[in-house]
């Protein structure tokens, strides 16, 4: 719908429903209302923001709200609330499930809970995939699983190791390379891990997915031996 009305709306916000975008849906609509905000305008934006949409933000936005391609139409407004209804709905039905995934998962309480970057979602989509991992025999079954041990492609003589196989689940895949990326910006040794293998020359989505085997092989270990992550005792 915002294609037809304010099809540069969604560029700017880098296409996220941020609860400034959305405080402007609910409260302008249009193009054309946004164009004519004022200061006062600028002073709730910036609070709800908490100080992050700038001054010039603000004018950028109205400047693109002022030439807009988009047309305007009152059913177009219509729609939006509808849509924007339906979405504040579906938001709270939603927060209101991750409430009780979060009840579940810290009953269980799984020991990888510990390591920076598995927050108690992403813990729930682990465990409700690999369920008890003493079911795994060891960490390669557990990659197996998740569809990331090394694939091989044979050529001749040569053999190419490392890329992930179309198998196993991807939303363990997901959640697993996803859960990396916080870990390699706060943990020195996971860090260290994707620095080594980028210094290796691998592009950065081959190193995470080195760094996403490790911390499965991290996962084993700590569910096997029935202790918190520690930093100290990683190899």
């Amino acid at each position: 719908m915002l294609d037809h009305t304010f099809p540069e709306f969604k560029p700017f916000f880098h296409e996220r429903l941020s609860k400034t975008a959305l405080y402007l849906l609910e409260n302008y609509g249009s193009a054309e209302k946004m164009a004519r905000m004022n200061s006062v305008s600028y002073d709730k934006l910036r609070s709800i923001s908490r100080g992050k949409f700038s001054p010039q933000q603000f004018l950028e936005l109205k400047e693109l709200a002022t030439n807009t391609v988009g047309v305007n139409n009152s059913i177009f407004d219509v729609e939006l609330n509808s849509l924007l209804t339906l979405y504040k709905s579906l938001v709270k039905e939603i927060g209101t499930l991750e409430n009780e995934i979060n009840k579940l998962i810290e009953e269980v309480h799984p020991h990888y809970m510990s390591v920076p970057g598995i927050g108690p979602i992403s813990a729930a989509v682990i465990y409700s995939e690999y369920g008890d991992i003493s079911n795994f025999s060891n960490p390669g079954q557990m990659l197996a699983f998740a569809g990331i041990e090394p694939g091989i492609n044979d050529s001749g003589t040569e053999s190419h190791g490392g890329r992930m196989v179309k198998r196993g689940s991807s939303q363990l895949r997901y959640v697993l390379i996803n859960c990396c990326l916080p870990l390699i910006r706060f943990d020195i040794t996971f860090a260290t891990y994707y620095a080594k293998k980028r210094g290796e020359g691998k592009p950065h989505r081959v190193a995470i997915t080195h760094v996403a085997k490790k911390l499965v092989r991290v996962i084993y270990a700590l569910e096997r031996q029935e202790v918190d992550y520690n930093i100290q005792k990683l190899r």
